[in-house]
């Protein structure tokens, strides 16, 4: 299973990419869902084919929130401000492909100097880790529309629980419903946020609401 665990871990990596190099929000929100989806391979194919009641729960729940609940949350938001594109972000979409790259041998060399001895650990599991959680934050600092921070909140969010499986390879259940709770109340406060701030400033671009004075 070591190979279908490295292809897991490589789509991952790519569906990073595809969020830094799309535009469109509905687009963003199929690869953010398709994370999820992929998230909760990790821990069975780690741990095939000794997969116990507890773990499949873990990778159960977390396939539902991840790539069902979450997506679906996002779904909602966009409906409600109407907006379908990342306009003008900070940093264009081509120069985000290239920092991903840059960022990828960043993640790499930052892997290969952690001390990490997990057995049967595949040798991508703490590079992709690190790479998604940079990608987080690009995609955080990058873009305007709130939508698309919310989505990079939970690329952010996807790299923390891959490299929790990584270090807490026993006790996947409470790294992540921790992390889960978090994103939950987060996504919830950031949907109200969102549709009140286009409820009453027609706009949902974080640098318009930085230049609004008293």
């Amino acid at each position: 299973m070591s190979n279908w665990l490295d292809a897991v871990l490589v789509l991952l990596m790519l569906t990073s990419l595809w969020l830094l190099g799309s535009s469109r929000l509905q687009a963003c929100i199929r690869a953010v869902a398709l994370q999820g989806a992929l998230l909760g391979l990790i821990p069975l194919l780690s741990k095939w084919p000794d997969i116990s009641l507890r773990l499949g729960a873990v990778a159960v729940v977390s396939m539902v929130i991840k790539a069902v609940v979450l997506p679906a949350l996002l779904r909602r938001a966009v409906r409600e401000v109407n907006v379908r594109n990342e306009v003008e972000p900070l940093v264009g979409f081509t120069t985000s492909l290239l920092l991903g790259i840059a960022l990828w041998g960043i993640a790499t060399h930052i892997a290969g100097r952690l001390p990490v001895d997990v057995p049967g650990l595949s040798p991508l599991l703490v590079p992709v880790a690190i790479f998604t959680v940079l990608c987080g934050f690009l995609l955080i600092v990058s873009r305007n529309t709130a939508v698309m921070q919310v989505i990079g909140y939970l690329g952010l969010e996807n790299g923390i629980y891959v490299f929790g499986w990584a270090f807490a390879i026993e006790e996947p259940l409470l790294v992540e419903m921790g992390v889960l709770l978090d994103v939950f109340v987060a996504v919830f406060v950031m949907g109200i946020t969102i549709h009140h701030l286009s409820r009453e400033f027609d706009s949902i671009e974080t640098d318009e609401l930085a230049s609004l004075k008293d």
